[in-house]
């Protein structure tokens, strides 16, 4: 029996040994192969066939689909830690990547419990369904308990996964495959989830009544967001704090963004080694620092700033994939429970003394922001735009306009 989407009724579908005994184990239709050769088995859901990457676990309760749909997960298989991710199902508002269409991201997903029916009034189709329509292979029964602490001590692994309703792998050639992998570092994954040309935003946040709201362009502080991988409720957050947003590939140069007369400039998420995306971003930040446009960098721009500035950035064992990670801005002395997203992190000893650290992680003291004290720019490790997450830190959008509106040039005549 099917659902009208596709999606098995019974959302744990594995066929039978042919074996008299009734005890006998189903097959398993899915395998993850990780690089050193560890096969965990489960069962399939989402795409058939086999899908690489780097393996990380995320400890979100809530917002699997966001997390799906972000493209800072390019190159990676997400493990979630709680164990019932699609209860809720799946809709057509809650999507992270600019272009609603299947595109290149996450490349699988691991869960622990077989997916139920969906149980929201917002669901418009069944996670596996969904998962299909995008491409992504999934496993599910899979115990990700031993998973994430394999993760947390030795490191986040490559692995295959691959997804197959009969049940018939070759595992030797799935091992060799994994272990054959390239590491994340010197990965530049950003040019597949960019945007590919020049675009305006003008939606704003969700709300009950209404969904998604629009604001008319014109009225605001003019900013120009490069794109490495953005998601939608970040350029939903700088509309509602009153901004006319311009979205740009990441490869547009800066003489292109200064033409665009932009009061403030907005260095985005994303994937991959922010060491091989700056080969051609930071050139770019660097002059936009130079001419003193207010900027704002959030994750991989955080990091992209960074290096522009002279530091380094470093490859973390398990990186910070959650909803609950607890910051704190040295500048309010407040802690903030905030999402976090990455697998590099900035090396706060290779900054220069105009880079100030404004933020820290309290769960292992790597830096998660800073400010420069001679140039109006800062920028955030986390995710202030809590999709998904908690809201402590949505401030930071307000301080990027108040930044705007205290460096744009009739407001320091008037300060004059």
């Amino acid at each position: 029996m099917l659902q009208d989407d596709g999606a098995p009724a019974h959302p744990r579908p594995a066929p039978e040994r042919s074996s008299p005994e009734p005890w006998a184990e189903p097959v398993a239709t899915a395998l993850l192969v990780l690089a050193d050769g560890t096969i965990l088995e489960g069962f399939g859901i989402g795409q058939t066939g086999i899908a690489d990457g780097e393996v990380c676990f995320n400890t979100a309760m809530t917002g699997y689909q966001e997390i799906l749909t972000d493209p800072s997960y390019a190159g990676q298989i997400v493990t979630f830690t709680f164990p019932h991710i699609g209860n809720v199902g799946t809709n057509d508002e809650d999507l992270e990547s600019l272009d609603a269409a299947p595109a290149s991201g996450v490349r699988g997903v691991v869960i622990a419990s077989a997916v139920t029916q969906p149980s929201s009034w917002r669901s418009s189709r069944h996670l596996d369904g969904w998962l299909k329509a995008r491409g992504i292979a999934g496993i599910t029964g899979i115990d990700t308990r031993a998973l994430t602490a394999r993760i947390r001590d030795h490191g986040m692994p490559n692995a295959v996964l691959a997804n197959d309703p009969e049940g018939r792998f070759d595992r030797e050639a799935l091992k060799a495959r994994a272990a054959a992998l390239a590491p994340m570092e010197g990965l530049d994954l950003v040019p597949p989830v960019t945007s590919r040309e020049t675009s305006d935003w003008t939606e704003t946040v969700w709300a009950v009544k209404g969904g998604y709201g629009r604001r008319e362009p014109g009225q605001g502080y003019r900013v120009v967001a490069i794109d490495y991988g953005v998601k939608r409720n970040i350029l939903r957050l700088l509309a509602e704090a009153g901004c006319d947003v311009t979205v740009v590939p990441a490869t547009t140069s800066a003489a292109e963004i200064l033409a665009l007369k932009p009061d403030g400039v907005f260095l985005s998420n994303g994937p991959g080694d922010p060491a091989a995306t700056g080969a051609y971003a930071v050139p770019v930040i660097r002059e936009l620092l130079e001419e003193r446009v207010p900027t704002f960098g959030i994750c991989l721009g955080h990091q992209l700033m960074g290096l522009a500035l002279g530091g380094r950035t470093v490859k973390m064992a398990q990186g910070h994939h959650g909803a609950n990670h607890p910051v704190k801005d040295k500048t309010t002395g407040k802690v903030e429970i905030v999402s976090m997203n990455h697998g590099f992190a900035v090396d706060p000893q290779s900054l220069p003394e105009n880079a100030v650290e404004t933020h820290v992680s309290l769960f292992d003291g790597s830096n998660c922001g800073l400010t420069l004290s001679d140039r109006p720019a800062f920028s955030v490790q986390h995710h202030p735009e809590a999709s998904p997450g908690p809201r402590d830190s949505h401030y930071l959008f307000e301080r990027f306009v108040m930044l705007m509106r205290e460096n744009k040039p009739e407001t320091a005549m008037q300060k004059g």
